[in-house]
C-alpha cells in the first residue's frame, strides 16, 4: 500500500475533507429549513431511513443528544407525521421509533437534484475507485465513532505527583 510522503498533499486532503463537511452541514441545514425541521430532526429521520425501526436510546447515541432532547424531538416528529413511536412489546420501557413510509418521499425530494448530479459524477469512476472511496468512508466512520466515544467517555488523566 502506498504511503503519502508529500505533507502538502495530506494537508490539502484534510482541508478538502473539512470543506466538504462544512458544505454538507450548510446543505443539510438548508434542507432541514425547507422541511420545517431542525438539523437534529433531519439527522434522526435520515438515521431511521438507513437503519429501519430502532430504539429512542439508539437514536440518542447516534445523534449525540440527551434522552430528554430525543424525547422532545420524537414528540415533534410524531406530531408532524414523520414517525411512529410505540412501546416495545418485549420491553415496555423501550420505545421503538419507525419512519412512516408514506413520508419517505418528503425526505427524498429535497435531495433529488443533488442525488442525480452525484450519480452522474460517480458514473465516471471505475469499480476500483468506488471500492477505495467506500473503504475510505468506512474507515472515517469508524474514526468518528471512536472519537465520539472518547469525547463522551473521557479517560481521566493521571494526576501528577507533587
Amino acid at each position: 500500500m502506498a504511503h503519502m510522503s508529500d505533507e502538502s498533499a495530506l494537508t490539502d486532503l484534510m482541508r478538502a475533507g473539512r470543506e466538504t463537511a462544512r458544505l454538507s452541514t450548510v446543505f443539510r441545514s438548508a434542507i432541514a429549513d425547507r422541511l420545517g425541521l431542525t438539523v437534529s430532526d433531519l439527522e434522526c429521520l435520515d438515521f431511521l431511513a438507513d437503519s429501519g425501526p430502532t430504539t429512542a436510546g439508539r437514536i440518542a447515541a447516534r445523534t449525540n443528544l440527551t434522552t430528554g432532547a430525543v424525547t422532545s424531538m420524537l414528540r415533534r416528529l410524531q406530531q408532524a407525521g414523520f414517525i411512529t413511536a410505540d412501546r416495545d412489546p418485549a420491553d415496555r420501557r423501550r420505545v421503538i421509533v419507525t419512519l412512516r413510509p408514506e413520508r419517505a418521499a418528503d425526505l427524498e425530494h429535497p435531495y433529488a437534484h443533488f442525488a442525480a448530479r452525484a450519480a452522474q459524477l460517480i458514473s465516471h469512476y471505475t469499480a476500483d475507485e468506488l471500492t477505495l472511496l467506500l473503504r475510505h468512508h468506512a474507515h472515517l466512520q469508524s474514526l468518528y465513532l471512536a472519537e465520539l466515544d472518547t469525547l463522551r467517555n473521557p479517560v481521566p488523566e493521571p494526576s501528577s505527583p507533587r
